[in-house]
């Protein structure tokens, strides 16, 4: 599987996005010209949208096309099996720390977990769980940034942003 090198833009310009399906409901990918900026999940296509517009109001869509067509298939290939991979480039925007905590839990092989505290702890702030906790909550790339192998002390399933009913359906297409 290629790495999924993030850059570190800032900004991303020209951020174009498109709506799909996939096993877990609507699916909304958006990227720039440094790569995918944004995987994200919901029941509902229109709140998807909306919610994504919000946040990055400058977003153009983009109704179709081959290569968007293709890229759509990617992205709902890869959340059917996560650990396939996905061969396209991140263009991954974040604070120091949560780029941090970002590259933690891609480092956390597909079908396994890590605490929230042992994520601190694997990026040298061992006290920083809730920090942890809320990078994880910013993280915009579902799968291909796998906030989902993050659970509670004890390994209880706790929050996600896309549903908790959607990360442990994550959970379980890795470990088959």
């Amino acid at each position: 599987m290629p790495a999924l090198l993030p850059t570190q833009s800032t900004v991303a310009t020209d951020l174009r996005f498109a709506i799909g399906e996939c096993a877990l409901g609507a699916l909304l990918v958006a990227w720039s010209e440094r790569g995918i900026s944004a995987i994200e999940l919901a029941d509902d296509r229109d709140r998807l949208v909306a919610d994504f517009l919000s946040r990055s109001p400058e977003a153009a869509p983009v109704l179709s096309g081959g290569e968007v067509t293709q890229l759509l298939r990617a992205v709902s290939r890869f959340i059917e099996n996560p650990a396939g991979g996905l061969d396209h480039p991140l263009d991954i925007q974040g604070s120091a720390f949560e780029q941090r905590v970002w590259a933690a839990l891609q480092a956390i092989p597909a079908g396994r977990t890590a605490s929230y505290s042992e994520i601190a702890r694997r990026i040298g702030a061992p006290r920083a769980v809730r920090a942890v906790a809320r990078a994880c909550a910013s993280n915009r790339i579902a799968v291909a940034i796998p906030c989902h192998r993050v659970v509670g002390q004890q390994g209880a399933l706790t929050g996600y942003r896309w549903g908790i009913e959607r990360k442990a359906a994550l959970l379980e297409r890795e470990r088959r």
